[in-house]
């Protein structure tokens, strides 16, 4: 027999919308006929429905929708801030923040020290001294992307910098390790929650390399700032508020400085000659070029419209399937983070059910992970 059971309709219409679903959607579920009371789910069709709009179980038994509030502001390029993002982004933050307060327990406990670098400036500050500040932090010289051959290898090696000061980066694209709950770049990409002890950054992976890498620069703006954020940062673009357009200056001059700039671009006014020169993307020249006026807003956008077409059709040329799937989830989880996951099971502060909610692998994935991350 199977048993039905009562619901708050209220939550079943507000948990399709809030999946971005609309209601003919779920005609897998008698839907229409819960809401009418002509019928009552079961307990099987509210679980399958609960999977499905990626809410817990019991938010169905609620007497009213929970209140979902961001930790931070989002920007919106052209815009100040949104007060809702997708389902698929809001999970990702979630998540983020449970991987960082368990971090920042585990340092405290463990006598770390406060990272001196988080929030030692505000917005007033001039963005050339917070530049000056990273590049001594990281321990970079003005031009230190000069000394690589591909852009590729620039962000991997700032990547690991980055990492080395204590600041944990999660690439990725999806929710977790759920490939079915892709996170869009243009709706996120990316975010940064900022604390003293464990700043976390999360970067889309599904976008374009050059832009990963400007939004890299931007979010550790946003930590030497002492503020976490979100954006979608559209075409490059950072929304009006000033401390976008203070990070954003931060991200620019960092890159590529205006002085290097302005002496190669008089000598050789190419986009493709600077990108050479400074190791980074055309995109990302491309974007300064627009900043220091040397070429239109038309111009810029239509230089990157075609760029990110083109990309594309590189990428179709190239799919394949598979791909390795450690070297991915190192990328998710970051390096740094699970070192510190693997030293907790090890030293018995952490149960191997809690490391695997943590890093979202369980069993011999996750043997299998921990032990080819120290190769």
């Amino acid at each position: 027999m199977k048993t039905e059971v009562n619901f708050n309709a209220d939550i079943i219409t507000w948990a399709i919308a809030r999946a971005g679903y609309e209601l003919q959607e779920f005609a897998m579920f008698p839907i229409q006929d819960w809401l009418d009371n002509k019928k009552r789910p079961t307990v099987k069709q509210l679980e399958k429905f609960s999977n499905k709009v990626h809410i817990p179980f019991g938010y169905l038994f609620l007497k009213e929708p929970p209140k979902e509030n961001l930790p931070f502001p989002f920007f919106r390029t052209g815009r100040s801030q949104t007060e809702q993002v997708s389902i698929n982004v809001y999970d990702t933050i979630l998540l983020t923040q449970r991987r960082q307060e368990w971090l920042i327990e585990f340092l405290e406990e463990n006598n770390y020290e406060p990272l001196p670098f988080v929030g030692k400036f505000d917005e007033n500050t001039d963005f050339k001294i917070i530049v000056e500040d990273i590049h001594n932090t990281l321990g970079l010289k003005n031009e230190w992307a000069s000394s690589f051959s591909k852009f590729q290898d620039t962000l991997d090696f700032l990547t690991r910098k980055i990492e080395d000061i204590g600041i944990i980066i999660n690439f990725n694209s999806v929710v977790g390790t759920n490939n079915t709950r892709p996170i869009s770049v243009n709706e996120c990409r990316g975010f940064v929650l900022v604390n003293a002890f464990a700043p976390f950054m999360f970067v889309n992976s599904a976008d374009a390399k050059a832009a990963q890498l400007f939004t890299i620069v931007h979010e550790l703006a946003h930590i030497w700032i002492g503020k976490s954020a979100g954006f979608d940062f559209r075409k490059l673009q950072p929304a009006d508020a000033p401390i976008e357009l203070l990070c954003d200056k931060v991200a620019a001059e960092f890159l590529v400085p205006e002085n290097s700039f302005n002496q190669v671009w008089d000598n050789t006014p190419s986009i493709s000659v600077l990108a050479k020169h400074f190791k980074v993307s055309q995109l990302v020249i491309a974007r300064r070029a627009l900043d220091l006026r040397k070429v239109s807003k038309q111009s810029f956008f239509k230089f990157y419209n075609d760029y990110i077409e083109d990309l594309k059709a590189k990428k179709e040329e190239k799919k394949s399937s598979g791909g390795d799937f450690y070297a991915s989830a190192k990328k998710k989880i970051s390096p740094t983070f699970a070192a510190y996951v693997d030293r907790a099971i090890k030293g018995n502060a952490l149960l191997y059910r809690d490391a695997y909610r943590l890093t979202g692998l369980k069993g011999d994935t996750y043997q299998t992970f921990m032990n080819k991350l120290y190769q």
